[in-house]
């Protein structure tokens, strides 16, 4: 007799033991995922929705741990199916079957595309994003892209490279930099922008937190907007995103680049992040910007210190149980260098 204890993070273990003894691929895969431990956290819940949780998860053979105002359910995943289900709960918890049906369908089957202006990107394979600094001040390369045509040639380095998406940003988010005002970084991500399209470079993004930048680089042909500041800089962005059908990626900081060190404080991590990203994505959507248009990032480095990083990697289901798909930028990020002590140019390898 052996026994052999299967890695639990995934549920790719059970499938391949399944499929190695003779189950149809679909029928392994649905099993697998079926019986994959998931754990639930309520928040804000009333004490009468807790104690009817207590109760159905003793029916349920699910493991609670309860306090005041929160429950944290554990089980298989089939096991918590039917949480999401009117006919199998009681009245006591009808006020949290909306939040999860959305989580469940979530878990179950994460988002497969994100659509774009003019089209939608496949998210099958894991989507690199090359990232092209026309700013003079960029922690990592220092403007040396500024220029068109040598912005032209390092988006083709990058394509190269397997690149799906160019990211064009005109102002430095680096701790100190300075605001650039809107002609300025206009005049930088335009031009760029433009050739980079001409060259058949495409699709492009447009990092910047100003509507007006937005909308400038969506009229030069970019299909997403990128914002830093999660929505929070200003507020037309996410009309000027709906009003041309683009993209939209919601990272999270809290503050500015000038003082968001000092707001890097955490109970929990990744699910304050969570969290707030949440309510980022719930103003995007309720002014117009398409669900399947949005694309969330936890924003590595952003008003984070090095443990909050490592933290939001190991936990980034977390995030992705919000249902969008997830934007992870940990390029070159002085987290890596906290942990390496390799120098900024040095980092690619821990990237």
């Amino acid at each position: 007799m052996r026994a052999t204890a299967l890695a639990a993070h995934t549920p790719e273990a059970v499938r391949a033991a399944l499929a190695a003894r003779g189950w149809e691929a679909d029928q392994a895969t649905f099993a697998a995922t079926g019986i994959q431990p998931l754990v639930v956290l309520f928040e804000d819940i009333t004490e009468t929705e807790r104690e009817a949780l207590v109760r159905w998860g003793a029916r349920g053979g699910a493991d609670i741990l309860t306090g005041d105002g929160w429950a944290l359910i554990a089980a298989a995943a089939s096991r918590l199916a039917p949480l999401g289900r009117h006919d199998r709960t009681t009245a006591d918890l009808e006020g949290l079957i909306p939040e999860l049906v959305r989580l469940f369908t979530t878990w179950a089957d994460p988002p497969r595309t994100w659509r774009i202006a003019g089209g939608e990107l496949a998210l099958a394979e894991p989507l690199l994003i090359g990232i092209l600094n026309v700013t003079p001040d960029s922690f990592s390369d220092g403007g040396r892209f500024a220029p068109p045509d040598a912005g032209v040639a390092r988006a083709e380095r990058l394509k190269a490279d397997g690149a799906g998406l160019i990211d064009v940003g005109g102002e430095s988010t680096r701790p100190g930099a300075r605001e650039v005002p809107v002609p300025e970084e206009i005049a930088r991500v335009v031009p760029v922008i433009r050739e980079l399209l001409r060259h058949g470079l495409g699709p492009v993004s447009v990092d910047t937190r100003k509507a007006a930048v937005a909308r400038a680089g969506l009229d030069a042909g970019a299909a997403v907007v990128n914002d830093v500041s999660g929505l929070a800089y200003d507020a037309a962005l996410a009309g000027t995103v709906a009003a041309a059908g683009a993209g939209l990626i919601l990272m999270h900081m809290r503050g500015s680049p000038d003082t968001m060190d000092g707001l890097a404080t955490y109970r929990h991590v990744a699910v304050e992040v969570a969290g707030e990203l949440r309510a980022a994505a719930a103003h995007a959507e309720s002014a117009g910007v398409a669900r399947g248009a949005i694309a969330v990032d936890p924003g590595f480095g952003f008003a984070k210190h090095p443990e909050h990083n490592w933290r939001l990697l190991d936990e980034l289901a977390t995030i992705a149980g919000l249902g969008y798909p997830v934007v992870v930028g940990p390029s070159r990020k002085r987290f890596l260098g906290a942990a390496t002590g390799r120098p900024v140019e040095d980092r690619d390898r821990a990237t």
